[in-house]
């Protein structure tokens, strides 16, 4: 069968990407192996959110009467909290689905393998295979947990991700190799919920591409939360011929050994790009990420590829924007290229974590000379009479054109604030704007405008 566009992934790149194609006039396909929606909708993002969102609401209850409220103690339903996040999962995938079905996008399940002239075989889960052509196919299939050499995951003492979110019984102590996003996240939900939990990171502070002063932060939160955190440390090697494991723990003070139930190994993604035929087709990779230009196109004409598998940031929303700007290239629209150097980044742990831009350090090391504008949110009427008062804006300016060269938050609800920081800087707003747009009150936002005037020594609540 012949498409005009065929979709090698359906996650929040390739799913995308599709109805973009769809929208603007071509016969569009989508192949998929497991489930519409990918990692993102069924593994990652959003059933993630939904187990924190369980860990918020149980530290909610708990803290009650810090509100005003007496409650019996409550206990986790650990089972139930792990189906709520599959039922979640599962609704958002069957949206995909409708989404599929109402821009007339072809789903074709299976194991997909590129072939020369712009060919893809497809082989069903019954061994049956199938060639489909198309004027253009874009890859986009994403990435999974990477694994380190010397600590093979076997899915039940050392896992990853997946099974984090899925495990039939909840550990009693966890170690967290790794404090980026998907560490700091699943450290802070098994903490919240009774698990003890160690973070082991290799770098000396957690979410370690972050600001350092955010950084510090987060760690001060996470121990007085009570997690454990080992940085400048690195697992050397886990003994799992006992009923738990023994972790062999590097540190700069000599070696530990950590006795725990399980080890989530949560140290960065690997490309989903060995099988798909790259070789028969003679596509670029280097490191198995594929080589693109600025709009997607890789070495060979008609093949694209968009996403975890290229050499970007492994996000979801970079995913979709990267399909979007690949399809309208390919349709001959005036569009430009995406600009990685303002792209947020969220992490989804209590306290909240959000950037975009460079940090004060990384401004300094690109030759500007800067002003730096700090609100904490303990002086925030709103986030005291929330509750959440830990955490700051931090905002970074250029001192010679007011330009915003960076936007750092950490605290409740930061993730739905860094928009304004993004829109700021692709609108090429100045510190003074900023400061004279009227921001509601009592809001958390109102830290963004704080913050600014801070960094212009305007600032009225400090």
């Amino acid at each position: 069968m012949k498409y005009d566009i065929i979709v090698l992934g359906s996650g929040p790149g390739g799913y995308v990407t599709a109805i973009r194609a769809s929208q603007l006039g071509y016969k569009t396909a989508v192949i998929e192996r497991e489930s519409l929606g990918g990692i993102c909708l069924n593994w990652g993002c959003i059933p993630t959110k939904a187990l924190l969102k369980s860990a918020n609401v149980f530290d909610y209850i708990n803290h009650a009467s810090d509100y005003g409220i007496k409650l019996q103690k409550p206990e986790v339903d650990f089972g139930g909290m792990v189906k709520r996040s599959r039922d979640v999962a599962d609704g958002m995938s069957k949206g995909v689905n409708f989404l599929m079905k109402k821009n007339k996008i072809d789903v074709i399940m299976g194991n997909g393998k590129l072939k020369p002239g712009k060919k893809v075989e497809v082989e069903n889960d019954k061994g049956e295979k199938k060639v489909y052509e198309a004027d253009h196919v874009i890859i986009a299939t994403g990435a999974r947990a990477r694994e380190l050499p010397n600590l093979k995951i076997d899915g039940k003492k050392i896992i990853e991700y997946r099974k984090a979110m899925s495990m039939e019984k909840q550990p009693k102590k966890m170690l967290v190799m790794g404090s980026g996003a998907i560490g700091s996240e699943f450290a802070y939900f098994y903490n919240s919920i009774g698990s003890e939990v160690t973070i082991v990171e290799y770098l000396d502070n957690v979410v370690p591409r972050e600001d350092e002063e955010v950084s510090k932060q987060l760690a001060r939160s996470f121990k007085k939360q009570g997690i454990n955190i080992m940085t400048g440390a690195s697992v050397e090697k886990v003994d799992t011929s006992g009923s738990g494991c023994k972790v062999h723990v590097k540190t700069k003070k000599g070696n530990e050994e950590i006795a725990c139930d399980v080890v989530l190994s949560a140290v960065g993604v690997s490309p989903n790009t060995e099988g798909i035929g790259l070789e028969d087709v003679g596509i670029a990779s280097d490191k198995g990420y594929i080589k693109v230009d600025e709009f997607y196109k890789t070495n060979i004409p008609g093949y694209y590829a968009i996403g975890d598998c290229t050499p970007g940031p492994a996000l979801a929303h970079v995913a979709s924007a990267e399909g979007i700007v690949c399809v309208e290239a390919i349709k001959g629209m005036d569009v430009g290229p995406i600009d990685y150097h303002n792209i947020p980044s969220c992490t989804y742990c209590s306290p909240e974590v959000a950037s975009v831009g460079l940090t004060e350090a990384q401004a300094k090391e690109a030759g500007h000379e800067v002003k730096v504008g700090k609100f904490p949110f303990s002086a925030s009427g709103k986030a005291k009479a929330a509750g959440h008062s830990d955490g700051f804006v931090k905002l970074v300016f250029d001192a010679k054109y007011g330009e915003l060269l960076g936007g750092h938050m950490i605290g409740s609800n930061v993730t739905e604030m860094i928009a304004e920081i993004v829109s700021i800087r692709k609108l090429e707003t100045t510190g003074h704007e900023i400061i004279k747009t009227v921001h509601p009150h009592p809001t958390m936002s109102e830290a963004i405008m704080e913050a600014a005037a801070a960094a212009y020594d305007e600032v009225i609540h400090l």
